[in-house]
């Protein structure tokens, strides 16, 4: 059963009003033209409740994100660019970094820009400049449901090696105020490679403001250098645009419910009669948690970042001992839902849920990095 704008319908009841579905929602493939976009295509995806943009040529990434003509996330200078502008080189990644709702990062590497083992390695990867292959777009009726799905596979590849592939299906269904991304990663290689993926989830204003707060069901929570560790006690609160502010990164520690989630959300209590962003992954694949605070004028978002890294550098992740490998031929399968959750009554059952899993005092605030390495390594 479906419901839209505030009425519940049957797939028979709601035919006798539509001549085709696109009069309420559904999935629109779409190629842009204009300047370093050029020929990228994307797909316009629609429930009745969120808009989103799918950028299919940069591995079905998520750009612009809507809910009720509400903007959520946030989107750089840059744009939308075509791949074919990619830069791997130091910090260059950020000239295409349009950051959106979802950026991902990967597949061997992300990460400040470094040196491992011979290999230089810039900014955060690969993965977010490479076109899919779209396998599946379109909606279809299930019952009285009418889902939405779209399915598409990336490579990372490399003569001698690497030959990693992503396949990423993205799912919701009309009338849903949530987006289910599903990955599975796999080494279609003959040879072990280093696995690291971080989903760079990226949320501004309106959503974003001075009445925001990060809500999670972090435990421990360290800043990442100095910068961070000024006004650390004050990680989930956020301020007017700033000039000169200098970001501030910081790694959590998540506790999960029975079933082994984590949550992560950003509650904004004043926007509408309450809104709030909510992320839900399994710990078991996504074991760390990366803060983006990023309060600039311009630049003014918050990343939310499930991932199995830090943002250190492979480099460091090697020397820690924390580097995750995938095994040839050996796949692993990750899932992240994000939802929308709209007024007084669900953002307070939001509250209850998470601090149910957390306990009701403020996470712990460590001093340094290693002390945070050394508390979580079972978690790994």
């Amino acid at each position: 059963m479906t419901t839209l704008f505030g009425e519940r319908l049957n797939r028979d009841r709601l035919e006798r009003y539509i001549g085709d579905i696109s009069q309420v929602g559904g999935l629109s493939l779409c190629e842009l033209k204009e300047g370093p976009e050029s020929g990228v295509r994307c797909i316009i995806l629609r429930t009745g409740l969120l808009n989103a943009t799918i950028v299919v040529d940069r591995a079905l990434d998520i750009a612009n994100l809507e809910y009720k003509g509400i903007p959520l996330a946030w989107i750089s200078p840059t744009g939308i660019q075509s791949p074919a502008f990619y830069e791997p080189e130091g910090l260059n990644w950020l000239r295409g970094f349009f950051g959106g709702a979802l950026t991902t990062c990967g597949l061997t590497y992300f990460g400040r820009p470094t040196i491992d083992e011979g290999e230089q390695l810039g900014l955060h990867g690969r993965v977010s400049y490479i076109p899919a292959r779209l396998k599946v777009c379109r909606g279809r009726w299930e019952g009285d449901d009418y889902i939405l799905e779209i399915e598409g596979e990336v490579r990372e590849v490399k003569v001698f090696e690497p030959n990693i592939s992503l396949h990423r299906r993205i799912e919701t269904r009309l009338g849903e105020s949530r987006i289910l991304i599903k990955d599975t990663i796999v080494n279609n290689g003959w040879y072990p490679q280093p696995f690291m993926i971080l989903y760079h989830f990226n949320f501004g204003y309106t959503l974003l403001s001075r009445d925001s707060e990060l809500l999670s069901t972090s435990r421990l929570v360290v800043p990442r250098d100095a910068d961070a560790a000024e006004g650390a006690e004050c990680f989930d609160s956020f301020e007017e645009p700033q000039k000169g502010y200098r970001e501030k990164v910081y790694f959590h520690d998540l506790a999960t419910d029975p079933d082994g989630y984590a949550y992560a959300a950003l509650v904004n209590k004043r926007l509408q009669n309450g809104l709030a962003v909510v992320l839900r992954f399994r710990k078991s694949s996504l074991n760390r948690l990366i803060e983006w605070k990023m309060m600039g004028e311009g630049t003014y978002v918050l990343g939310i970042e499930p991932a199995n890294a830090l943002v250190l550098g492979r480099d460091v992740e090697r020397r820690f001992g924390t580097l995750q490998f995938l095994a040839p031929r050996e796949s692993r399968g990750i899932e992240i839902e994000l939802s929308v959750v709209e007024g007084v009554e669900e953002i307070s059952a939001l509250e209850d849920k998470i601090l149910s899993i957390r306990g009701r005092e403020r996470p712990r605030l460590l001093r340094t990095v290693e002390e945070f390495i050394n508390l979580t390594r079972e978690t790994i």
